[in-house]
């Protein structure tokens, strides 16, 4: 009887092992299964393609940043004529030079009979003629770009309404570029003139930076050009844009607030040494006139005002902020 029950359970687990091992194989099962699997696993004919297209875009996103980011690199060197037509001046180059080079001579002409010497009127004569004209250039550039900054927030609001309105891109730049405050209005209508000789859209929107170097011109040109060979939703692109430099706007504020303090406290500090040798001259003259009366005098005012222009400079890398 035991014999009979052994041989049983042996034949019973032979056939379950038979079961699970060998009978799927002959009956084509895993073969069914490996199918199904793979059925599953294969994406539609429409999310393909959906990925292809995205893949493409991506691609030509990509591409377009690099070339513009290559173009940016070559261009680091701004030449005179493009930094007198960011200042918003409408001179020439020629006219430029000659109007510092006279600047310097009227300078040294004025320094030189004061006694001052041959030197240092030259050096007056230098700063006046090439120093002063460079700084003037950077002020007005600078409060142009501010003037721009200003009002350009809501010239890309202005393109946004037009472009859900159903006016093409060309013609919402048309009305900035007859309705908004300057230096939008100028800089606008040289897009759409640029874009009238047969430069594509795209390429005259980003030449928006070459005549205001901002990073603001920059976005809305990469947001045009890559709208122009990439396609989207421009309306949307843009208002993202006009979001994007509100908010900058509202950091850039807040960091002026911030740093107002020091920047006091700097003005205070620059304009102290200045301020106490004005009331030692008014009080006792002979007592600090010494110090260009005398060659130690003037040695030791030169390396004061040195001394004083490094430390001035420190102080305006520690309060000025780059974002």
């Amino acid at each position: 009887m035991q014999l009979y029950v052994l041989f049983v359970l042996v034949a019973v687990a032979i056939g379950g092992v038979a079961w699970v091992f060998v009978y799927p194989i002959l009956s084509g099962e895993r073969e069914a299964e490996r199918r199904k699997a793979s059925v599953a696993r294969s994406e539609p004919v429409a999310v393909r393609s959906t990925r292809a297209v995205q893949r493409t875009r991506r691609e030509q996103v990509e591409g377009t940043l690099k070339e513009m980011e290559q173009r940016q690199r070559k261009a680091k060197r701004v030449p005179l004529t493009l930094r007198i037509s960011q200042a918003g001046l409408s001179w020439s180059k020629r006219r430029f030079i000659v109007t510092a080079a006279a600047l310097g001579v009227v300078a040294f002409v004025v320094a030189l009979p004061t006694g001052a010497g041959l030197l240092p009127a030259a050096a007056i004569g230098f700063a006046a003629g090439c120093g002063l004209p460079l700084w003037l250039l950077s002020f007005l550039k600078k409060r142009r770009e501010t003037r721009f900054l200003d009002g350009f927030p809501d010239a890309v609001d202005v393109i946004v309404r037009g472009i859900r309105a159903g006016l093409p891109l060309l013609d919402s730049l048309k009305v900035i570029s007859a309705d908004a405050p300057e230096p939008i209005r100028s800089e606008f209508r040289s897009i759409v003139e640029t874009q009238a000789i047969g430069i594509p859209l795209g390429e005259a929107c980003l030449k928006l930076r070459e005549r205001m170097p901002v990073p603001e011109a920059n976005f809305f040109g990469i947001v045009i050009l890559i709208q122009q060979r990439a396609g989207g939703n421009l309306s949307e692109a843009l208002a993202n844009l006009s979001r994007v430099l509100r908010d900058r706007k509202k950091m850039k504020a807040k960091i002026k607030a911030m740093s107002m303090e020091a920047k006091a406290s700097a003005t205070i500090i620059g304009s102290l040494p200045i301020a106490v040798m004005t009331l030692v001259y008014i009080t006792s003259p002979n007592y600090i006139e010494l110090l260009w009366t005398e060659p130690m005098g003037r040695v030791m005012l030169a390396c004061c005002g040195c001394w004083m222009f490094i430390g001035v400079m420190v102080m305006r890398k520690m309060i000025n902020f780059d974002f």
